[in-house]
């Protein structure tokens, strides 16, 4: 029987994170659906009772609540506990530079990180969202600087297309600057593009990969059905009749196809739709811990389960095939029979370990 002690090494570092992280996106009531401050309580003490160390927030959760919160609930056990947080998002709506990933933001952010949670340091810090206007040199260096501060241990990125995630990998290792070793992306059965390039590179160049998300904002669940499709419209999906904001933009007819597959397997595993979509995601190559988001004791009590769910081959492989997505260029081209015939010249070709 699995565990949150089962614990993973994060990427190529040599920290040691639970299987399944605890995110507190859900941790206050300031953006009008997460939980108060008791509820909060019982799904953090319910985690790190059962050996779960790995919480993951951000400076602007719920406009700072949920790290308020948070450093509250982590005073008695901060050094058995993996915190990380993320900066990039604005923390005072109107003023510029409270967000963005330049350097005054990324310190100013961390600044007000560590007094909403009350702790001297950050075990991960990650870059939240791709800004499209600060220098990969000045992301670098400025997350080298605060990890050289004892600021911050390690540094993650989220959100940020794979070429841009690899130039600055490869800058840091050049410079000798703190490389990355986490890459956190939505990911789920639902969400499967970051397949294409993200994952691969992350594999490649030592990320360890933490899906956010994982239950494709709720649609794998089985909470959803064609109805709620023909009632949504763009990709922001309005509350439901079930109270619930589906914000990822996967309530489709594909995604409701999909969720359908979920719920047969659950019901054959005696198991959850939720626990069968998070085992998935803990079974795919580079995932070290998919980041649950519970507002209730009992989703996360829900979730954790999941832990005790093995998958069979031919489970993973029902669950790959309905939920696949095509392939894209240049693996799409690279993969021709012909193309692969004049690589190699007809030869029978292995690739290494």
């Amino acid at each position: 029987m699995a565990s949150l002690s089962d614990y993973r090494l994060l990427g190529r570092s040599g920290l040691r994170v639970s299987p399944l992280g605890l995110g507190t996106m859900t941790f206050g009531s300031d953006w009008g659906w997460g939980a108060d401050p008791d509820e909060a309580r019982r799904i953090f003490d319910f985690y790190v009772e059962r050996g779960g160390n790995f919480v993951d927030t951000s400076v602007n959760y719920t406009g700072g609540a949920a790290e308020r919160i948070l450093g509250g609930l982590i005073k008695a056990r901060r050094d058995r506990l993996v915190l990380a947080s993320k900066f990039t998002m604005a923390r005072d709506p109107g003023n510029p530079n409270s967000g963005g990933n330049h350097r005054l933001n990324m310190i100013r952010s961390v600044e007000q990180s560590l007094r909403q949670l009350g702790t001297d340091w950050l075990d991960l810090l990650y870059l939240h969202g791709w800004d499209g206007t600060t220098g990969v040199e000045e992301v670098m260096r400025g997350l080298d600087d605060l990890v050289r501060t004892g600021k911050v241990a390690y540094v993650g990125i989220c959100n940020t297309p794979a070429w841009l995630v690899a130039q600055m990998q490869t800058l840091a290792t050049l410079r000798g600057w703190s490389p990355f070793v986490a890459l956190q992306v939505e990911y789920s059965l639902v969400e499967r593009t970051v397949e294409h390039e993200l994952i691969p590179m992350a594999a490649a160049l030592g990320l360890g990969v933490l899906p956010w998300s994982p239950l494709g904002g709720g649609v794998l669940t089985g909470k959803y059905g064609m109805a709620d499709v023909a009632q949504s419209s763009g990709a922001e999906i309005a509350a439901t009749r079930k109270g619930v904001i589906a914000s990822s933009g996967h309530l489709d007819e594909r995604a409701i196809a999909i969720a359908g597959v979920v719920r047969a397997m659950a019901d054959d595993l005696g198991a959850t739709p939720s626990q069968v979509a998070l085992a998935w995601t803990m079974t795919r190559p580079a995932v070290t811990a998919p980041i649950m988001g519970a507002r209730t004791l009992a989703q996360a009590e829900d979730n954790l389960g999941a832990l005790d769910l093995v998958l069979s081959a031919e489970q993973r492989e029902r669950l790959d095939g309905a939920s696949a997505v095509p392939a894209i260029f240049p693996g799409r081209f690279l993969a021709r029979p012909m193309v692969r015939q004049l690589i190699f010249g007809g030869a029978s070709v292995s690739a290494g370990a």
